[in-house]
């Protein structure tokens, strides 16, 4: 606790000395620096013209204005604070606010006042019709709603909803000010905040609002003066996705995930694992043997195969996965469900599984968004075009810049879950081994990672941040490489490319061999680590 104070403490000093000091007049914002926060390689996108904002001490909007672009943040640090969070967007949306986008979620230590439990912290990015002090208005009755009261200034409080920006509009009234005016001091907020900006420097509101930061670099300068990314994984402040009853911090340790078939046509093991029995003792294999999830799918998503309807693969699934379940060796572990039906989903996750693994992104059955958004479980969206049945037509293999493309492919699917109303911060991304790919473009694509990305963080930093899911186990580029046509004879060229995944910036590997890829992924996360120092 006192190192976590002692950090803010240089951080507000950071932010006291450089926020308006002498730097630029607000609307100077010349040579805006929109460098990625992942990389310093990046190039600035060149000057931004100055903006002219408007300033009042009175502010109102008719009922029939045009939608205002406005950034909220949310702060919690009292209770379940992931169900605070979840109830406060249902009733900002309910209350004429539409959430466009989402920040990821951050545990961080108290400010100010140090000696209360930590918080999380998040922002939304949305339109309404509503004006700022209406706005303001509706903000308060939510945090009455889900029960704050009045208490000690910075104090605990189980919801904080503050209005950081309201188009590019300068508010100075008696009960509002915006932008809120200690933004600079506090990563907990431009965190959350320059998640929702991209790096491009294309969006004119986007544009628009670095020009209201008061500083010549706009929020990207004033969250690297305190310290950026550099900061994210100290005790300060964490990047964090609720999984079940906690809260998992991806960028501690590669996670494992397991694979367990249930099919009859797997390509690899298809038909050994139909039976409980057999599907039980393998998921105690893979978690004695390291895995951090298990991930079953009772439904085969190999080049042409025959797709099952909902109701014959819960026919498969249901018997496994009531007894997985109920195995002691599930304590601690994560149990994700391979499905693109909303109706597999559903049930899957009112059987105990906690995350569901979507190899369409919901473009096979798009009302799994909504559903997984109600259910409020992490979902893995997942580049693929067609089906698996057209996914290696000709057409389906043409690309120009494998990588650029399936960036774009993967921002469209998150972008259609955060409008269904799953947040950022329960969203993992698979670009898509083996999935409508050639072998040269899947060894691209696993080379290329971090270009992924830093493509998708010109439209969101945020999306650029979230978890990266990768599944090469046994692919059949591996048996073309190495000359090995059983997939069994894969798993030594898997942990190879497990690897090179993981220092090219993969979370989290999906395996049929967990034994050799728990290895590969100590080593690979050691060689991590020192890069880091």
């Amino acid at each position: 606790m006192l190192r976590a104070k002692d950090t803010f403490r240089k951080m507000y000093s950071a932010a006291k000395g450089y926020y308006c000091g002498g730097l630029a007049a607000p609307n100077a914002f010349s040579a805006l620096d929109l460098r990625h926060p992942l990389t310093s390689s990046r190039k600035p996108p060149g000057h931004a013209n100055p903006f002219r904002v408007r300033s009042f001490t009175q502010f109102t909007l008719p009922n029939d204005s045009a939608d205002q672009e406005i950034v909220i943040a949310l702060g919690s640090n009292v209770g379940d604070r992931v169900s605070t969070f979840d109830r406060a967007l249902r009733l900002m949306r309910s209350s004429g606010i539409r959430i466009t986008r989402h920040a990821c979620l951050y545990e961080t230590a108290p400010a100010y006042v140090t000696d209360q439990p930590r918080f999380l912290n998040s922002a939304v990015r949305g339109t309404t019709k509503l004006g700022p002090h209406e706005l303001l208005r509706k903000l308060k009755e939510i945090e009455k709603d889900i029960g704050r009261t009045a208490g000690v200034r910075y104090g605990p409080r189980p919801i904080d909803l503050d209005i950081l920006l309201y188009g590019d509009s300068r508010i100075r009234t008696e009960s509002l000010i915006v932008p809120h005016e200690r933004i600079h001091e506090r990563p907990f907020v431009l965190a959350p905040l320059v998640d929702l900006l991209g790096s491009s420097g294309e969006d004119g509101m986007e544009r628009r609002w670095h020009s209201l930061s008061k500083c010549s670099g706009g929020f990207f300068d004033l969250w690297n003066k305190l310290g950026g990314e550099s900061m994210v994984g100290t005790e300060g402040i964490k990047r964090v996705m609720s999984v079940g009853n906690r809260l998992l911090d991806w960028r501690e340790r590669t996670l494992v995930m397991g694979v367990l078939n249930l099919t009859p046509d797997s390509f690899s093991d298809g038909g050994k694992f139909q039976e409980v029995e057999a599907a039980i003792s393998q998921a105690r294999l893979l978690i004695s043997e390291g895995a951090d999830i298990i991930d079953i799918g009772a439904q085969s998503t190999r080049p042409f195969a025959r797709r099952l309807s909902a109701e014959e693969e819960l026919e498969r699934l249901v018997p496994v996965l009531d007894a997985i379940t109920k195995i002691p060796e599930m304590e601690g572990k994560l149990l994700s469900v391979d499905t693109f039906y909303a109706q597999v989903a559903a049930e899957a996750v009112k059987r105990g599984a906690t995350m569901i693994n979507d190899v369409s992104g919901g473009q096979l059955d798009p009302d799994i968004l909504q559903v997984v958004a109600e259910l409020g479980v992490p979902y893995v969206t997942m580049h693929m075009r067609g089906d698996p049945s057209t996914m290696q037509n000709e057409q389906n293999l043409k690309y120009d810049d494998v990588c650029k493309e399936v960036a774009s492919g993967l921002y469209a699917r998150l972008r259609a879950a955060e409008l269904s109303g799953i947040p950022l911060w329960r969203i993992v991304l698979d670009p898509g081994i083996g999935f409508s790919k050639k072998s040269t473009q899947n060894i691209e694509v696993i080379a290329g990672l971090e270009s992924i990305r830093e493509e998708m963080g010109k439209m969101s930093l945020g999306a650029s941040h979230v978890p990266i899911l990768l599944g090469p186990s046994r692919k059949s580029f591996l048996g073309e490489i190495c000359s090995r046509a059983d997939p069994v004879e894969r798993d030594a060229a898997t942990a190879s490319a497990v690897t090179i995944a993981i220092l090219n910036g993969a979370n989290i590997v999906r395996v049929h061999n967990v034994r050799y890829s728990v290895d590969a992924a100590k080593v690979s996360d050691a060689l991590l680590k020192y890069r880091r120092k």
